[in-house]
Order: structure tokens, then sequence, then C-alpha cells
């Protein structure tokens, strides 16, 4: 994955954030969809295949609920789609978010890394509840002071805030 950075933001003190380039592939073909699962130690199932290929298509995670309607038309009941979203997540092909709204969330981990963390950080707005992938950012703590360190591994961030659909119709009013 090529990083490039660009210009910092500094909003809050002692967060960095930088813009970077890091673009998921929004298709991916069957054959390599079969062998990501295969590549876990899983059965290639129809299933399976229809959850990925959702995740695929979508920019943004999805809750249980959104891959269950997304796929209802295909046959795939509730359960199924449960099961094969808690197996692949299990099988470290899916991050599992808990955004803190109660809604568990899915999305394809793009490295192939099972580390079942979000690989890129996320926004959520904490008006209307939407939730947007940080993709092009990296977020950096710095210290504010000379030889603070983090209290462990950070391996998610979520930061909320107000998305600019909500700020804008907030100053129309």
């Amino acid at each position: 994955m090529q990083v490039k950075s660009g210009p910092t933001l500094n909003r809050f003190q002692g967060l960095d954030i930088d813009y970077t380039m890091n673009r998921p592939e929004q298709n991916l073909p069957m054959p390599e969809v079969k062998a990501l699962i295969r590549g876990a130690g899983l059965r290639s199932t129809a299933a399976r295949i229809a959850v990925i290929q959702r995740l695929v298509s979508t920019p943004v995670p999805q809750s249980h609920s959104e891959v269950s309607e997304a796929l209802v038309d295909f046959g795939f009941d509730q359960s199924t789609i449960y099961r094969c979203l808690t197996e692949l997540s299990d099988a470290g092909l899916l991050a599992r978010l808990e955004l803190g709204d109660s809604v568990r969330r899915f999305e394809l981990l793009q490295s192939g890394k099972s580390t079942g963390f979000s690989e890129h950080p996320h926004f959520m707005c904490v008006d209307c509840g939407s939730i947007s992938c940080l993709e092009e950012f990296t977020v950096r703590l710095s210290p504010k002071k000379r030889g603070a360190a983090t209290p462990g591994e950070i391996v998610e961030v979520l930061l909320k805030g107000h998305c600019a659909k909500c700020t804008e119709s907030a100053e129309t009013v």
C-alpha cells in the first residue's frame, strides 16, 4: 500500500490527522472471492460469497440488517447472513466494528491481515448517525507532555462529530 502524506489538520490538541492515499478495491472477481474464503479455511458457500461481494460493493461498514436486507432477494435469511458475518469475522476476513451505538457493523479487511480490526479510522455523526470511512486519513497521537506514552496498542480509531450535511442543515436554520 502506497502512503503519500499531505497537509496535517490540527483541530484537537495532541491529535494529528494526515491526508493519505488508500482506496479499497470496489469489485472483486468471483475466483478471488472464493480463494479469499478458502484461504481463511472456510468453505466457499453461496452465502459467504454474497456477503463478501456486498461488503466490497458498499463504501461504508454495513450492519447485519443492512446486509440481510440487501441479500433477501437472493433467498438468504437473516440467520444465515448472521452466521456468515460471524464466521467471516472470526476467520479474520472482516472487521467487526463497535461504534458505540449498539449496532455491530462489518467491513472487508483489505490487507489480508487477520487483525479483526478496521484498517482505517471511521467518522460517526452524532446528529444523524451516519458512518464514513476515513480511508484517505491516518490518525497520529502526539503527547502533550514529554515522555507521555499511550496506555497500550491502539487498534481502532473512531472520531465523532457533525457531518457536513448536518452542519449545513444547522447553519441554514
